[in-house]
């Protein structure tokens, strides 16, 4: 299996488990999880000539560690990213002081106006080191950081989660808690 046919099931994965699950005619459970078995025959039927050993190498390789399965291994799911209503079962968490939202030069007037919204997601994503924040930024053009200063919003009342693959989430983050990071 080559870098391309992984990276091809990865993105193709994205679109089932995190956004349109119909496009191969499956249900994700409440919480997002897509019976193992059922998935890789409706991939296939979509001829993504997928099997058990190919997700094994896709769930492990990802750099974003976007999948997981369950704990005997009969289902898989998107560790957060949805935009289609799934409950990941979260347990708020206390943030540190400091969280980071790498974006595009593009969307920072309106973010400084509006602050962070989930937009189609069920969460905003923010990242606990500038690395993250930096390659989830330059996706959409030139990139720019925001600190977000999370420890006064939890303080406030806002809640964070952790998901699994390290990506803090909440549910807005309002334009006084964002400084532009220097």
């Amino acid at each position: 299996m080559n870098d391309k046919q992984i990276k091809r099931t990865s993105k193709f994965l994205s679109l089932i488990l995190r956004h349109r699950p119909e496009v191969i005619g499956i249900e994700l459970d409440e919480n997002g999880w897509a019976n193992i078995d059922e998935l890789i025959q409706k991939m296939n039927a979509k001829d993504a000539n997928v099997n058990l050993d190919i997700l094994h190498t896709v769930v492990a390789t990802n750099n974003k560690k976007r999948f997981t399965f369950n704990d005997d291994q009969t289902k898989i799911r998107a560790s957060q990213g949805h935009s289609i209503g799934v409950d990941l079962d979260l347990t708020p968490q206390t943030p540190p002081t400091i969280l980071y939202h790498g974006t595009a030069q593009q969307f920072v007037d309106n973010i400084q106006q509006q602050g962070l919204k989930k937009m189609n997601r069920q969460h905003v994503h923010l990242s606990a080191d500038l690395a993250t924040a930096s390659q989830v930024g330059q996706r959409h053009g030139k990139l720019f950081i925001f600190e977000v200063a999370a420890a006064q919003m939890e303080q406030d009342g806002f809640t964070f989660y952790l998901s699994e693959n390290g990506v803090w989430l909440t549910e807005a983050v309002p334009a006084r808690y964002l400084s532009v990071f220097k």
